[in-house]
């Protein structure tokens, strides 16, 4: 019976330090300033269709200083590799020295798929996302509201919590959300360093969001 105990506040202990150590990272992530000395490495979350769209287009605003970019893209996603392909091949005519990879990820979500079954497909998804974080260490999680980004998103804290390395994570809603937050945005809002927001009514329910009108 101590020993159960002893187990039970050993646990409740790890965890206290945890809820802890993910609130300073959190609450300390506007202080971090990557790229004053070297390139910053980011990782940008690729949803299909509309998402890839708008998140190329906030590519197109980030200067060559942003080196290499990894994008994460659904493995059952057929068409934004080739975007991605186009655009950046479009960008190496004015900047030969950058560089890119595409990493694929099982999807947390497919439309249309059961909210029981997302649980388990997260947390499949997640199990491929801290290894591939944990091996690119990116400076900054770009990301604007697919769902695979989610996991992608908590593997990036959890290097911030476990002290290796601070992961800016910075999202930026949807053009389409006006009066409330995705799915995504939900969760994310109070775990992300920069919460972008493109209508002023967003922005007056959640304070912690930045307006800057609309971006993409």
């Amino acid at each position: 019976m101590a020993f159960l105990a002893g187990a039970v506040v050993s646990v409740l202990l790890i965890c206290l330090l945890f809820i802890i150590r993910l609130f300073v990272v959190v609450k300390t992530g506007p202080k971090y300033k990557p790229g004053t000395k070297d390139p910053i490495t980011v990782l940008v979350v690729a949803g299909s269709g509309g998402h890839t769209t708008e998140i190329l287009r906030l590519m197109e605003c980030l200067s060559s200083a942003y080196t290499p970019r990894h994008y994460v893209i659904a493995d059952s996603d057929k068409m934004s590799e080739e975007k991605i392909c186009t655009f950046e091949s479009s960008r190496n005519q004015l900047d030969s020295k950058t560089q890119f990879t595409i990493c694929r990820i099982p999807r947390s979500r497919e439309v249309h798929q059961s909210w029981s079954s997302t649980v388990v497909s997260t947390l499949n998804a997640l199990h491929y996302s801290l290894p591939l974080v944990f091996r690119l260490k990116p400076d900054l999680v770009l990301c604007n509201g697919p769902g695979t980004c989610v996991p992608l998103c908590v593997a990036g804290l959890l290097l911030g919590v476990l002290g290796i390395k601070k992961v800016l994570i910075v999202y930026v809603e949807s053009i389409c959300r006006v009066q409330t937050l995705s799915l995504t945005g939900r969760i994310l809002y109070p775990l992300s360093d920069y919460f972008f927001v493109q209508w002023p009514s967003l922005r007056d329910k959640y304070p912690k969001s930045i307006y800057l009108g609309r971006i993409v």
